[in-house]
């Protein structure tokens, strides 16, 4: 039995033109035409002044993170509910993260476990859109701005997702963005740094390439920087899915609806929430399990595995993890954050790729309905 796998790209012929014209030609002194067409358009579609292309959202959030002056003493909020990815860059510059709990429905951060984590040495916090789906943005930036502390919006799982009119990753100070091989806009790996901060964005730039001043031909770094750059190629394959992008959210959007009519009829689980407010374009496909099944993620995807059916599990909260379930933070986190540690055992990520067709979708909630019952 061929699996059916969790998630899958869509590239066509326009990918492949594009891809095959960067290499041919994007050499010398065209090397960075489709970096310019690329970081234009998105930057455009986003509703953003400034956009950097960069080789993975991590490197996004470690470069606005050293732009910010963020370090050693310094914490960071970060949701509890995420991929390590989110926080991890907060440990590169020696900051402490500190684990919120997320809302019940939207799974993103809640405002409410924000504030009340906020303390004297919080320098930013890092807010994630989760498995495309949006936070109470209103109410965080009204928290922030009240504290005075820098928003950077982590929407890695959300582009082309909307939050009263206005697109994922225009939040904050800064949106970060991943075109990894599983996304739903792909560079194969890949990620983006948007902004209307010019100051922010200069400084990004210049710690991207090793510390170099802006134009500088001779080497002559004046600071110890970073290597993020995006190859050409890959800036030619999201310039592509950027024009289609409308395309890919609209699909996304369709393969969630066939899993929302398969699975009407069962109260035992739940899947992703969509506010009135909120446009949400289903990265992952979460169907987060009643407590009175009895059995969490992990034996189901075990038995989905059984019937050729990938899966993921819900994140583990981050407090969890052996990379940080000793800190003192984690400690702290294990013992307030009940609805992270409630949902994420139950959760888990249904197959959600392009390449999927409703007699795929019916197969799935078929069987999942089987396990269940």
């Amino acid at each position: 039995m061929k699996k059916i796998g969790v998630a899958g790209p869509s590239i066509t012929e326009l990918e492949i033109s594009y891809v095959t014209d960067a290499a041919t030609n994007a050499w010398f002194a065209d090397h960075s035409i489709y970096h310019q067409r690329f970081e234009e358009a998105f930057g455009k579609k986003i509703g953003t002044k400034y956009a950097m292309a960069l080789p993975s959202c991590t490197s996004a959030l470690h470069l606005i993170l050293a732009a910010l002056e963020v370090g050693p003493g310094d914490e960071v909020i970060v949701p509890d509910a995420t991929w390590i990815a989110s926080s991890a860059p907060i440990s590169y510059v020696g900051a402490t993260p500190v684990f919120v709990d997320i809302d019940p429905k939207t799974w993103c951060m809640d405002a409410g476990a924000f504030e009340r984590a906020i303390s004297e040495k919080t320098k930013a916090a890092i807010v994630v859109d989760l498995y495309g789906g949006m936070p109470e943005w209103d109410a965080l930036e009204k928290i922030a701005n009240t504290h005075n502390i820098p928003l950077i919006e982590d929407a890695a799982e959300a582009v082309g997702s909307q939050y009263r009119g206005r697109m994922a990753g225009s939040f904050g100070v800064v949106g970060t963005f991943s075109f990894h091989g599983s996304k739903t806009m792909t560079t194969g790996e890949g990620g983006m740094l948007v902004t209307d901060d010019k100051i922010l964005f200069e400084r990004a730039q210049f710690l991207r390439d090793h510390g170099r001043p802006a134009g500088d031909r001779f080497f002559q770094n004046t600071e110890v920087g970073f290597k993020y750059k995006m190859s050409s190629m890959q800036a030619a394959m999201g310039l592509a899915q950027t024009e289609r992008l409308d395309e890919l959210v609209e699909r996304k959007q369709e393969i969630f609806s066939w899993y929302k009519r398969a699975l009407s009829g069962c109260d035992d689980l739940v899947l992703n929430y969509q506010p009135e407010d909120v446009i949400n374009t289903y990265w992952m496909v979460t169907a987060i399990l009643d407590q009175s099944i009895g059995f969490e993620k992990l034996d189901l995807m075990e038995r989905l595995s059984k019937h050729g059916i990938d899966s993921r599990p819900f994140f583990h909260p981050l407090s969890s993890l052996h990379a940080y379930e000793k800190t003192e933070q984690a400690i702290k986190a294990q013992q307030i954050n009940k609805i992270a540690y409630d949902i994420s055992p139950r959760g888990i990520n249904l197959p959600s790729g392009f390449q999927l067709d409703e007699e795929n979708v019916k197969y799935i909630c078929e069987k999942l309905l089987q396990i269940i019952e």
